[in-house]
Parts: structure tokens; C-alpha cells; sequence
């Protein structure tokens, strides 16, 4: 269960900022709900129109010079990615630039199981082609050992990196890095590929021209996929970089447009985010990311799509893999469903693909609510990903953890770790123990819609209003819209039930809604339904005129009243957890039989969700937390099938007579509580 948050902007400043910077109603309430009161400030922020001078970052003068002093010289280059779109996308670049200028140039890019970064062996290889300078890019900034190797090898080393610096930095003729504390560059939050795209422009002396006409589309791939802050500068990239794609010449594009489906369609960043990107991660987790720069670089138009074709290969491999892995976790959960109830989520498997997990971890943290760890077991190795939710630290907790694993990384948000052989257990102890120690309280997850939409904004000139605040991702995310209590009017499958597609009745509007990876069957409301929506709006066309349509990210049934509902589930969760509670906590879940009774009889024939159920409950005065209770003791008693996965409960033949008070869960409760209070 998520937190919904429904505090809406002041209208009186949506009106100002309507007027006054001649946008529509729903441009303008986003921009109040995200802080802008002034039309000033909109425009400041807005209105990015260039990059700042190259030559501001640190070392950036010094690395432009020793470049074009080595090209001048024929010294045999390196260009060192890594294996994520960013690192393709800023290997490409940089080497396409070095190589139109005549430089004797190389590029090497580390496939996954060699790991992130500099590594000696790859250093060693290099070396022995007779390279005289190694440029790093998206790496470098950490590689202390593996500079000081490159040295002794004979070379020399330019880094090039935009990750968090340590305290201590690699040995090397320059580091250009905005988080370098000596770098006073206006913009700190570039990604690689970025901080190629204005060394580029250093190597030609400053001016963007060449730069961005160039490689401003790739720039901007890497931008949108490595997920850093769309604001400043970062705007500007993906702006200017989106209309290059939309209008593109280059082999690369064109056939990863085609291959995307995006052919003749207007590029933003979702279709660059969810259509050309994952295709280029695909190549460094279920192939070689060669194959990805190899596609970039190419100027064959048929050899362009054989080579995205394969790209588009992986991705399904990708999809796949992913799908098999949730299934077998669906598995696990059903079968012990108190993996669930902890505070954090932690599950190892065997043989899951070690490029898949984290998009596993982050899409149970989607699902579930909580921090999420997954491991998986290969080799004799135990490797994982963790994903966080706001207010839980990841790197923290795998540092607490730190005695059972043989290494790890990351920062708040996510990270990644080694468990020692026979550790998974122990590694599992210390994760409850740091969670309990130091989140007792676990953080929410807070669903906070812009705005709230009226149905005379569904029309799509309103809609259409707020593409003034794209290009969309990080720290400018799409806008959520609440509509509240919405009929459902129908739900069908569709993309052979991968999908849902919702026709909604909202005041006199009516509105396509589609929940993407959600089948009909795993959806937790049903045709007759009135719920509570946040959604991103669309516009489509169809036969010459525009609609409006609607992508789902939530949906409740009580979203006025999830702070309540989160408080007592976390109730019942303690309980289940063993954890003490006070006398009050444990009376105020604790069902007495005419409320079990009631709810057993709720249950149709054809079964029904968990938050369907509790729904029509909603009169009777059951807490979200005695609603838990009850259906658990109805599981225990076998009188229901649960399966937590999907959240559906059937209710079962009983032959016998039942107590329903003799459950466990409420033995164990009324033993708390004590008999005289029950």
C-alpha cells in the first residue's frame, strides 16, 4: 500500500501562472505543485538556451591541449568506455570525433563480467598495441590502482567522468569531472557522454556548433537513459538533441527508430527512455556492448538495421529473462508469504541473470512499496542488486551488512553486493537487525499527483499545453494528474494480455486508460468499479483529429485515506514480524468473529482481489489492519486460497464446521491482548 498525497497548489497562483506565462491550466498547476510561484522563476527555469564555456570545468584546457598535441604527434589513442548506454553513446562520440580528425585512435569498452571501469588486464592489452594515451569516459574517477598501472606501463591518462569523486584522485595529465570540489562549471550534473559532448567542443576550440549538430543525438540518448537531472543544462541537451532524432540522417537512428516502432512519431523522452535506450543496455547485459558502438559508428544503412535488429533481439532476451525471474519470485512469496511482511525485501535465487536483477529489484520496490534486495547464486558466487525507496539508504545498510559480504557499492538509492559462501543467511539477520535499529519506522512511499484534472481539461488542446515543461525524466518527471472517482466502464486485454486498456467514465468525459505490464486478471479492480486514478496524459491521433488518453501509475479505491491504511498495515506487519506492540495497537487489529464472518461472506464466487475486498468493507467499521488479520486467519483455516503475488483471494469448499476464533493469528493476538479485553 502507497501513500497518496493530495495537497493541490493554490489556485489563485495557477491562474497567475497561466496568465501571465501564457500556458494552459494543467502547465500551470504542475509548475505551482513543484515550487514555481512566480512567473520569473518559470521562465528561469524553463528557458535554458545554451551551454555554458567548456573551458569553466577544471582541467578541461589542459586535456584539450594534451589531446590535440597527441593527434598532432600520430600518438596512438584510447578511447576507455564502459558498457551502460552512457558509456556507449560517450565512446562513440569521442572516438568518432578523434577519428574524423585523423588521430590514430582506438576505443575499448569492457564487456559486463569484466566489471566497471579500469581494469589491469584491459590496461595490459592496450599498452601492448602501442597506445601512448588512454581518455577514460563515464570512468576513471575512482581508479586509483589502475591509473598508477597505466603509468608504469608506459602511458599516459586524460580522465573524463561525471561520478561523485573520493577523497583521493587518480594520477593522471587531467580530470575533467563537475564534481571535482575545484571545478566551478555552473552545471555539476552532466552525465558521460555530456562532458565528452563540451570536451569536443574544447577540442575545437570552444565553440558548440560542431559539437552539437554532430553528436547533440547521441548526447542526448545518454542523457535520458543514464537518468541524471533533467534541469539546466541537461534541458537544453535533450532538447536540442530530440529534434536532431526526430529529423535524423543517421543510419544508427533511423534503424533503431524503425526497429522501436518510433519511425514518422514525434521523439520525447519517453520514447527515447523506454524505446531506444534499454535496446542499447540490452547489448552490454545479454550480449557485448561492442555490438551497440558498432551500430553507432556504422554508415550503412543495411548494415545499421541488422545490427539494431540484434539490439532489438537482446532486448526481448532481456524481457524475458526478467519475466522468468519475477515469475519464480511470485512463486516464492506465495509459498512463504511473510517475505512480504518484513521491512525490507529480501530474496536469492539461482542462475538469475545478473544484468536483470536491479530492473527485478526496482520493479518489486514499484510493486511492493519497500527496499528491495535480490541475489542470485552462480558459480559458488552469490552477487545482488538493491533498490531503495526515499529515506531508506541503501549504501548504509550494505555497510552494517558489510561482515558478510566480500565487497559492495552504491549510495542511498541503490546498490550492489557480493555475499560471502554461506553467508546468505547471516546477510539476511543483519538487514533485519539494521532495519529495525535504525528504520523502526519504515519510510512511505508518497504517491503525490501535480494536480487534480477536471473533466473539461480532458480536451487535447489543454493537454497539449503542457509540453512546455518537456523534455521529461529526472527531477522533471511527467506530471501526475489525480482524477477522482472515476466509473470503469470496461477493461480489456490487449498485446495478447500483456496489457490492460480501461475505459473510463469521468463527468461527461470518457477516457482510454492503459496499465502497461498489468494483465486484466492481475489488476485489483473490476469493470463497475468507481476508483481513484494518478495518471500521465497523452495525446493520440486518429483519423486526422486528437485524443486524449491516459497511462495509469496508480489506482485506489481509498486514496483519501491511505496514511491511515498504510499505519494500520504496518500494525499488522509488526505483529506478524513478532514485534511488540502496544495494548492498544494489538485491540485495534484484532477482529472479533461477526467481523471475520462478514468478510468471509463478501467473497464471490469468482473470487476477489485483497484491495477489492477491503473496499467493501469500508462501511462496516474493519481497519485495514483487522481486515489483514482476518483474512490470514481465513488462510490459515484453509476456508480461503491467498496468493500474495496477486493479490486474490477464492474462497474454499468447507465441508466441516469452522471456528473461525481457533486460527492461529488470533489465538496468538488474544493471547496478547488477554481473554477479559477480547
Amino acid at each position: 500500500m502507497k501513500k497518496w498525497d493530495l495537497d493541490f497548489p493554490d489556485k489563485r497562483i495557477i491562474s497567475e501562472l497561466t496568465i501571465k506565462c501564457g500556458i494552459s491550466s494543467l502547465a500551470a498547476a504542475v509548475l505551482a505543485s513543484r515550487g514555481y510561484s512566480s512567473p520569473e522563476s518559470v521562465m528561469s527555469s524553463l528557458q535554458v538556451s545554451e551551454l555554458s564555456d567548456p573551458f569553466l570545468m577544471k582541467d578541461m584546457d589542459i586535456a584539450a591541449d594534451i589531446i590535440n598535441e597527441a593527434i598532432d604527434n600520430g600518438d596512438k589513442i584510447c578511447v576507455y568506455g564502459d558498457y551502460d548506454c552512457d558509456g556507449i553513446m560517450a565512446t562513440v562520440m569521442l572516438y568518432s570525433y578523434l577519428q574524423e580528425t585523423g588521430a590514430d585512435v582506438a576505443y575499448y569498452i569492457p564487456e559486463r563480467k569484466d566489471g566497471y571501469g579500469l581494469n589491469k588486464d584491459a590496461v595490459q592489452a592496450i599498452a601492448n598495441e602501442g597506445t601512448k594515451l588512454i581518455i577514460t569516459v563515464d570512468n576513471g574517477i575512482s581508479a586509483i590502482d589502475e591509473a598508477e598501472f597505466i603509468y608504469s606501463c608506459g602511458m599516459r591518462l586524460i580522465v573524463t567522468d561525471h561520478h561523485q569523486t573520493g577523497d583521493v584522485l587518480p594520477r593522471a595529465e587531467a580530470i575533467v569531472d563537475p564534481h571535482r570540489r575545484d571545478c566551478f562549471s555552473p552545471f555539476k550534473f552532466l552525465c558521460g557522454a555530456g562532458v565528452v559532448l563540451k570536451l569536443i567542443a574544447a577540442l575545437d576550440g570552444g565553440d558548440y556548433t560542431m559539437a552539437l549538430e554532430q553528436f547533440g543525438d547521441l548526447a542526448a540518448v545518454a542523457t535520458v537513459a543514464d537518468i541524471v537531472s533533467l534541469t539546466g543544462e541537461n534541458r537544453f541537451i535533450v532538447s536540442y538533441g530530440m529534434n536532431l532524432i526526430e529529423n535524423t540522417d543517421r543510419p544508427s537512428l533511423e534503424a533503431m527508430k524503425s526497429v522501436c516502432g518510433l519511425e514518422n512519431k514525434k521523439i520525447d523522452s519517453t520514447s527515447i527512455g523506454f524505446g531506444i535506450a534499454p535496446r542499447i543496455n540490452a547489448a552490454g547485459r545479454f550480449g557485448s556492448p561492442k555490438a551497440a558502438a558498432e551500430l553507432f559508428l556504422c554508415e550503412d544503412p543495411e548494415e545499421a538495421f541488422e545490427l539494431a535488429e540484434e539490439l532489438d533481439h537482446l532486448n526481448d532476451k532481456r524481457k524475458n529473462a526478467e519475466a522468468e525471474i519475477i515469475r519464480e519470485i511470485n512463486s516464492m512469496i506465495d509459498a512463504d508469504p511473510t517475505i512480504l511482511h518484513e521491512r525490507v525485501i529480501f530474496i536469492c535465487g539461482k542462475n538469475w541473470h545478473h544484468g536483470v536483477i536491479g530492473i527485478v529489484a526496482a520493479k518489486i520496490v514499484e510493486r511492493c512499496g519497500k527496499p528491495c534486495f535480490i541475489a542470485s547464486e552462480e558459480n559458488n558466487e552469490i552477487r545482488g542488486s538493491a533498490r531503495s525507496v526515499n529515506g531508506f539508504s541503501i549504501f548504509d545498510s550494505l555497510k552494517y551488512c558489510s561482515e558478510a559480504l566480500v565487497k559492495f557499492g552504491g549510495h542511498p538509492g541503490a546498490g550492489g553486493f557480493t555475499i560471502k559462501t554461506g553467508m546468505v543467511s547471516e546477510f539476511n539477520r543483519l538487514l533485519k537487525e539494521f532495519s529495525l535499529e535504525y528504520y523502526k519506522d519504515m519510510p512511505d512511499v508518497i504517491i503525490k499527483p501535480d494536480a487534480a484534472v477536471s473533466p473539461i481539461e480532458l480536451q487535447p488542446e489543454c493537454v497539449k499545453g503542457i509540453s512546455v515543461l518537456e523534455p521529461f525524466g529526472c527531477e522533471n518527471e511527467k506530471p501526475l494528474f489525480y482524477i477522482k472517482n472515476a466509473f470503469v466502464d470496461s477493461i480489456v486485454p490487449i498485446k495478447n494480455g500483456l496489457h490492460s486498456k480501461l475505459r473510463l467514465k469521468f463527468g461527461t468525459a470518457y477516457l482510454n486508460a492503459f496499465i502497461f505490464r498489468v494483465s486484466p486478471e492481475e489488476l485489483t479492480i473490476a469493470r463497475g468499479d468507481y476508483c481513484d486514478f494518478a495518471v500521465s496524459l497523452d495525446i493520440y491521433s486518429s483519423k486526422g483529429s486528437d485524443y486524449v488518453s491516459a497511462i495509469i501509475r496508480e489506482y485506489s479505491k481509498n486514496s483519501s485515506e491511505t496514511a491511515d491504511i498504510c499505519a494500520d498495515g504496518k500494525l499488522f506487519e509488526a505483529f506478524m514480524r513478532d514485534e511488540e506492540l502496544t495494548m492498544a495497537e494489538y485491540r485495534k487489529i484484532f477482529p472479533v468473529r461477526n467481523e471475520v464472518a462478514a468478510i468471509y461472506k463478501r467473497i464471490p464466487d469468482e473470487g476477489i482481489s485483497f484491495e477489492s475486498l477491503f473496499a467493501k468493507m469500508k462501511h462496516d467499521a474493519v481497519n485495514y489492519g483487522k481486515f489483514s488479520v482476518a483474512v490470514e486467519a481465513m488462510r490459515q483455516l484453509s476456508l480461503i486460497s491467498y496468493t500474495p503475488s496477486d493479490q486474490k483471494i477464492i474462497r474454499l469448499k468447507v465441508n466441516n464446521k469452522v471456528d473461525l476464533m481457533s486460527a492461529p493469528v488470533l489465538l496468538r493476538l488474544k493471547n496478547k491482548i488477554g481473554s477479559a479485553h477480547v
